[in-house]
């Protein structure tokens, strides 16, 4: 049986299908349900004897204490985090609360529950921590991709946040020997991806005949990863990963964010044309660029594939395609999430063209 935190919300829950998918290991699925926790994600689990939820906070020591004692994981995968850039800048406080105490008080509860196993269960017992690319800062047009020994320099209280949270793993390794592995993943996208982040906040205002903002000149660069190629990294990681080591996970494709926009509004005049024939394109609004803006992101994934032989299965169009027409099958899911607590948020936050744009 494995601990999964976080395993509603976007990566986590793909996580989760993928491993019930592919196993019969037992998963205890502790997430908190904030905004971007949706169990409408997996609704197709429901009555899955393999699959326990448990609304919780991973800053809840007594509970996590609780589950750990009855459940007894050989593995914590741990996916829990406030996870938007701008959200940060609006409220940092609970990136601080969630990123950094929860994952303190997380570890807590795992070191103590692991300095009390049997020495075979404490040998093979591991703790992964799903981090992000976000805490190593920015890069220029021509600087190398991030590799696993870039210092950290963080720009936004999110990244900030992980980075913190980043240190706080390795510490509890070096320090009590906890056995823990750390991921740093580039910019996910694919199914059940939140519409608040770049790709489906297209998709969605695009056929909505909304607005398409673009932040600034729409030339910031990410390394785009398929959700589900990300999920199989994870795994073979936590198979086979070097304790106390990081693992950069990357899907090879560096893409400016406009490139990214208007690849969606090509699929889409494909798949679901406008119906008065214009172009999704002509729907697209530069707007004013956000505070702290990274300009460049980029993986470098060597050091997985080196030492432990995974690449990604997806290209960015064959990943990006299969995107686009999830969205286009699933619509009530699209409106079931962009109801309650999210729409209040945005209507706060953002300005009527929704003149903000994730990273």
């Amino acid at each position: 049986m494995i601990l999964v935190t976080g395993g509603a919300g976007f990566i986590g829950a793909n996580f989760v299908l993928d491993w019930l998918a592919r196993s019969d290991e037992a998963v205890i699925n502790l997430d908190k349900l904030t905004y971007a926790g949706n169990l409408e994600t997996l609704a197709s689990l429901n009555g899955n004897a393999g699959h326990v939820f448990i609304q919780g906070d991973i800053g809840d020591s007594a509970l996590v204490d609780r589950l750990l004692a009855e459940n007894k994981p050989r593995a914590v995968v741990n996916f829990a985090a406030e996870s938007h850039v701008d959200r940060s800048i609006h409220g940092p406080e609970d990136f601080v609360q969630t990123n950094v105490l929860g994952t303190f008080r997380l570890l807590e509860s795992v070191r103590g529950y692991w300095g009390a196993l049997p020495a075979s269960e404490k040998q093979q017992f591991r703790f992964l921590h799903v981090s992000t690319d976000e805490v190593y800062g920015s890069l220029s047009a021509t600087d190398p991709a991030f590799t696993e020994d870039n210092k950290y320099e963080p720009n936004s209280p999110y990244s900030a946040s992980k980075a913190a949270s980043d240190h706080l793993v390795r510490a509890w390794h070096h320090t009590y020997g906890l056995p823990v592995v750390t991921t740093n993943c580039s910019n996910n996208y694919g199914p059940f991806h939140f519409p608040e982040k770049l790709i489906p906040l297209m998709i969605v205002n695009a056929l909505a005949g909304k607005p398409l903002p673009v932040y600034g000149d729409g030339m910031q660069v990410r390394d785009w990863l398929y959700v589900k190629d990300h999920c199989s990294a994870i795994r073979r990681v936590l198979e086979a990963g070097r304790l106390g080591e990081t693992y950069n996970v990357g899907g090879w494709n560096e893409k400016p964010n406009i490139e990214i926009v208007n690849t969606v509004c090509a699929l889409l005049d494909e798949l679901q044309p406008r119906a008065d024939g214009k172009k999704y394109s002509e729907q697209i609004t530069y707007v004013t660029d956000r505070p702290g803006h990274d300009r460049r992101y980029a993986i470098d994934a060597r050091k997985l594939e080196r030492e432990l032989g995974w690449k990604p299965a997806e290209t960015f169009d064959t990943g990006i395609r299969k995107t686009v027409e999830w969205y286009l099958a699933h619509g009530d899911w699209v409106r079931n999430v962009q109801s309650g607590a999210y729409r209040e948020w945005v209507e706060k936050q953002y300005d009527a063209a929704q003149a903000k744009v994730p990273a």
